[in-house]
């Protein structure tokens, strides 16, 4: 049997470790068991890998390079899967997210979310959104800030063709426990502040493979998780051979990709 062949099986085993992980942090912080999703982020990853686990029962994934998202999806399409983009949204991708995708992770801009609106397709259900938060006030994130996050809220609220489903957020790396529940826990207090002014939220989209434990403490119903599943970027293979799953425009430029 080829690697190539076997290389499915290897993000499946990496799944079934984050998995523990989940339900162990569940457990440990008196959350429900099976309150929190885990949604494997494959974003710079093969198809075949995707499939491998589409297969093994999993039915939703996230993506952030849009160009090869939409490759993803028409190759994958058979197996029905719902699709979360996670990147950051500008105005000139909205028509393609609004067509391809069942989740938006990233809104942080009246514009943009009108702009989903407009092109959501008739014929789809409402987008799902979550609104992303700068928790860690980074100017290099992107994000809306605490004091503006009930107006946007508001304006997204209204549109016809998105469903406001909660929160997202990326808070800078830390390697501290307690500094990482800090984080998160200012997430989960704007969601509960919108909450208590009439939203209704179910979703708090946080924590990574690095932190996901603080995450589920503070009330995570989403952690996104890639190198914990398909480890790094583009693993390298024998003979440094492109993927025949994988668009060779996506194969040559690897290197361009994240690490982490």
């Amino acid at each position: 049997m080829s690697d190539s062949t076997l290389m499915p099986l290897i993000p499946l085993q990496r799944l079934r470790e984050v998995e523990l992980r989940v339900r162990t942090a569940e457990k440990r912080f008196g959350r429900e068991p099976g309150s929190v999703q885990i949604l494997p982020v494959s974003k710079a990853q093969p198809t075949a890998d995707i499939a491998g686990l589409a297969e093994a029962g999993i039915n939703a994934f996230g993506e952030s390079y849009l160009q090869e998202a939409v490759d993803k999806i028409a190759a994958l399409q058979s197996h029905h899967l719902q699709w979360h983009f996670l990147g950051p949204v500008q105005s000139n991708k909205t028509q393609c997210i609004a067509r391809h995708f069942q989740w938006v992770h990233s809104v942080s801009r009246e514009k943009i979310a009108r702009r989903l609106n407009e092109q959501r397709p008739i014929d789809l259900p409402r987008m799902n959104v979550c609104l992303q938060l700068n928790v860690s006030d980074e100017s290099s994130k992107s994000g809306v800030s605490v004091d503006r996050l009930q107006a946007l809220a508001e304006r997204v609220h209204s549109l016809p063709r998105l469903h406001l489903r909660g929160l997202m957020a990326i808070p800078a790396r830390s390697s501290d426990f307690a500094q990482q529940r800090a984080v998160f826990c200012r997430v989960r207090a704007a969601s509960e502040a919108l909450s208590a002014e009439g939203f209704v939220l179910d979703t708090l989209s946080m924590g990574m493979s690095d932190d996901l434990e603080a995450a589920i403490a503070e009330g995570a119903t989403v952690v996104r998780v890639g190198t914990g599943i398909f480890g790094s970027r583009y693993r390298q293979r024998a003979n440094d051979a492109p993927d025949n799953s994988l668009p060779n425009t996506l194969w040559h430029n690897r290197n361009h990709y994240e690490q982490n």
